[in-house]
């Protein structure tokens, strides 16, 4: 496997508050990599620093060969990371379809002379969004719901409309921030479904998320954060294992007998 994503020295502050430091990983292509850690751990920041909505204070992020530090949010879509957001983000009135068509057009060609004229290399392009955006919502199983408008649309659908939006980036890797988040068990089965059907078919994913079973059944390393530092990073079943990061979770008691019991985990 190689190197897709490599992080290097990481460090965000804000104004008093260190988020970041000195944080620094590397996901490899074709992995599903967990970003876990108790809330205010600096996930989220994390995230938008990968992606640019942060300028980190120092520290080097480079993807697929490229520096993604210092570029614009679109610039860093544009070379194949794409992102959905802890609390859902569509164009509510917009139709589910028409959301995924606005993804789409980051791939585009069409200017703004094509959109005044119309002619025929611009209808047939607009002709392929659509068919591309339909597919997607097919793909993440709300192809019924194409033209419904997106606020109208269950939770479970709006996660996954937005999942389907991001694809039509045609991304190499799909970072997912808290997708299960108010999900109920059954939603969640499906969204691991999809999750790994995603990686299979050859997108590396990023996933942060709370639902421990979801990311020590799905992740094939995890990468565990707290107070904005590294506190382990490994193999699921590893992690689970490891004292400081029950100790985070469960506190210092529940550390001293993870140290004394064999096998005993978070």
């Amino acid at each position: 496997m190689s190197v897709l994503l490599q992080a290097q020295g990481l460090s965000k502050r804000f104004g008093g508050l260190q988020a970041l430091s000195d944080v620094g990983f590397s996901i490899e292509t074709g992995d599903i990599y967990g970003l876990i850690g108790p809330n205010g751990a600096g996930k989220t920041t994390l995230f938008n620093v990968l992606t640019s909505l942060y300028i980190p204070e120092s520290g080097t992020c480079t993807f697929a060969g490229e520096t993604l530090t210092g570029r614009k949010p679109h610039e860093v879509a544009g070379l194949g990371l794409a992102r959905t957001f802890q609390n859902i983000r569509l164009f509510g009135n917009l139709s589910a379809i028409e959301n995924v068509m606005i993804g789409r057009h980051i791939r585009t060609q069409a200017g703004v002379i094509g959109a005044v004229l119309r002619d025929k290399r611009t209808r047939r392009e607009e002709a392929e969004i659509e068919a591309r955006a339909h597919a997607l919502l097919d793909y993440v199983g709300i192809g019924s719901r194409a033209n419904d408008v997106a606020k109208s649309l269950p939770y479970g659908d709006q996660r996954r409309l937005e999942i389907a939006r991001a694809l039509a980036t045609e991304p190499k890797l799909l970072a997912l921030d808290e997708p299960a988040a108010g999900m109920n068990a059954s939603e969640t089965v499906v969204l691991r479904q999809l999750i790994q059907k995603i990686r299979d078919d050859g997108i590396t994913v990023l996933l942060i998320e709370h639902d421990m079973k979801l990311v020590m059944g799905l992740c094939n390393r995890v990468l565990v954060l707290e107070y904005g530092k590294v506190l382990a990073e490994g193999r699921p079943a590893d992690v689970q294992r490891n004292p400081k990061v029950i100790e985070a979770y469960l506190g210092a008691g529940a550390a001293q007998v993870a140290e004394t019991v064999p096998g005993a985990t978070a």
